[in-house]
């Protein structure tokens, strides 16, 4: 795999002078794509407490695009013109595919996966057991975790540009309440919760609700609950409230969670899943 960085990192800094359709670099595209597809790679993982990005499979991501032609694809009555194909192989994979869901050749889908109708991007990897509910989207390159259930209508942002960002990350055992959206390379530790309609991206504070310290920006931290909430700022028009997240409790560690019981801490702060 480390040759094959190299390679895909030469041919990056050569990009403007490939020709489409050059069976070489094709050759070499595919199979590192391939990797992502399969597991083996994956653009990002989380070393030592932080986000190490695998920048050439953003590249290898990138010059596929480059380098593929647009393709049209007849799957039963449906029809798309795209350069990149779907994912198939679910039966073998152990992934559950619902009518209406769709992902993209590229992404990995581990054992137990469940796609209700929703949409999953290339350079994206979904852990074991996840829920990605209807109408969920799970952007590019987007890392998320074992056992996450990812509800009605969430948005994971996706990130391929510039190579080096960080793409978003939910790590395992984390609930997404419908409507998120979680974006710009923002991240939510394992075994958060995050309220219906929360708003995470890299630039939002995150403020515990006991002590007022804003604890992060774009980062929930494991085991914790949080919701949207609004902080006061003063401007030269008037006083206006900002978009903040606020962890309004503390889960026990590894304490899987029980939705009667989330709904009545949520309910308190007027908040929902």
């Amino acid at each position: 795999m480390g040759d094959l960085a190299v390679r895909i990192d030469e041919l990056w800094q050569q990009r403007e002078a490939l020709s489409p359709g050059d069976p070489e670099v094709g050759r070499v595209v595919l199979e590192a794509v391939g990797l992502l597809d399969t597991g083996q790679a994956r653009v990002a993982e989380i070393v030592d407490g932080e986000v190490v990005v695998h920048e050439w499979c953003k590249r290898a991501i990138l010059l596929l695009f480059r380098q593929s032609r647009l393709d049209t694809v007849e799957v039963g009555p449906f029809e798309f013109a795209d350069r990149i194909p779907l994912k198939g192989g679910y039966a073998q994979a152990g992934v559950r595919v619902v009518p209406g869901a769709s992902a993209r050749w590229g992404a990995f889908l581990d054992r137990g996966v469940v796609l209700m109708p929703s949409y999953v991007n290339i350079g994206a990897r979904v852990g074991a057991n996840t829920m990605v509910d209807t109408w969920a989207t799970v952007g590019s390159c987007a890392q998320v975790g074992a056992n996450v259930h990812l509800s009605g209508g969430v948005g994971i942002g996706g990130v391929l540009e510039p190579p080096q960002a960080a793409p978003v990350v939910i790590e395992d055992d984390v609930l997404v309440g419908s409507r998120c959206m979680v974006v710009e390379g923002a991240r939510v530790g394992r075994g958060a919760v995050l309220g219906a309609g929360t708003i995470l991206s890299a630039s939002v504070p995150v403020i515990d609700a006991e002590t007022g310290e804003e604890l992060s920006r774009g980062v929930v931290p494991p085991w914790c609950v949080a919701v949207t909430a609004t902080r006061r700022r003063s401007f030269p028009g008037g006083e206006f409230g900002l978009p903040c997240v606020l962890v309004i409790r503390r889960l026990a560690e590894g304490h899987r969670h029980e939705k009667a019981q989330l709904n009545d801490v949520l309910r308190l702060h007027g908040a929902t899943i």
